[in-house]
């Protein structure tokens, strides 16, 4: 997103804020006909889907200066759908979702071609293809899972249209039947609470008789590969469980460290 883009998206996305918001106030909904509005009063010449303003906010922008310091302690805005073309401004817990430094790293034969590394456009699309020819949902999880679908919009009652990074389909040892959202992030971008509510939410509507399991990746330093299982407890997200993996040359791994795995 150009410079200018990127300042316009703020004035648009202010102005909307404030012209709800009050003391005291906790969420509100907008429409699409209000980004409209503001983005004629504010940059008429910018060609602009809409719905970009929003999307952009949910899962990849910082929200501006001056909404982020209306936000009481230990609470944060966030922006989640609300039906077709609406949307919601809402307090919630402040939550963030980091990798543990602290955490053992297990080395894993690395199983990406390599004309995956060498052309894959952007962090996101390389992680989720790192995770997929690597299998590391399944070790992660200990299913057998199956990559669906990449990159899946559709709409889930009450919020509108969606987009899941990926989604597997998979089975344990039991015959239980899982959904697994997975959402991808590179080194800067956040876990948030939107993205997994909706991941969640997905699941619990179009597939109603199969087990949930959300999942996150976030690329770390080193080549490392964080993954994190996570849920909604009390509106917060919480993690369930939380791995980390690094991809290296099969004639690489040390095998004392493959002893110290078996035991």
């Amino acid at each position: 997103m150009a410079k200018k883009d990127t300042a316009a998206y703020d004035l648009i996305i202010e102005q909307i804020f404030f012209d709800h918001y009050n003391d005291g106030t906790t969420e509100f909904e907008f429409i699409r006909r209000e980004i409209i509005a503001a983005k004629d009063t504010h940059a008429p010449e910018l060609d602009l889907n809409p719905g970009d303003v929003p999307y952009s906010y949910r899962y990849r922008r910082v929200l501006p200066p001056k909404v982020i310091e209306t936000q009481p302690d230990g609470l944060e805005w966030i922006i989640e759908g609300a039906g077709r073309s609406r949307y919601r401004f809402k307090l919630v817990p402040a939550t963030r979702i980091e990798p543990n430094s602290s955490l053992v790293v297990t080395d894993i034969p690395d199983a990406t071609p390599e004309l995956i590394s060498a052309y894959a456009l952007d962090d996101e699309q390389a992680l989720l293809a790192i995770v997929r020819y690597n299998r590391l949902i399944d070790t992660f999880l200990s299913l057998t899972t199956y990559s669906l679908q990449n990159h899946l919009r559709t709409t889930v009652k009450g919020i509108g249209q969606i987009e899941i990074d990926e989604l597997y389909v998979g089975i344990d040892k039991h015959g239980c039947h899982y959904v697994i959202p997975v959402q991808a992030k590179g080194g800067k971008d956040q876990i948030g609470i939107v993205q997994t509510t909706q991941d969640i939410r997905f699941v619990d509507e179009k597939f109603p008789g199969m087990r949930c399991c959300a999942v996150a990746a976030q690329f770390m330093d080193d080549k490392v590969i964080a993954l994190f299982e996570l849920t909604l407890q009390d509106n917060e997200i919480k993690v369930v469980e939380e791995r980390h993996y690094r991809l290296v040359a099969a004639k690489n791994i040390d095998q004392n460290a493959i002893k110290n795995y078996r035991d």
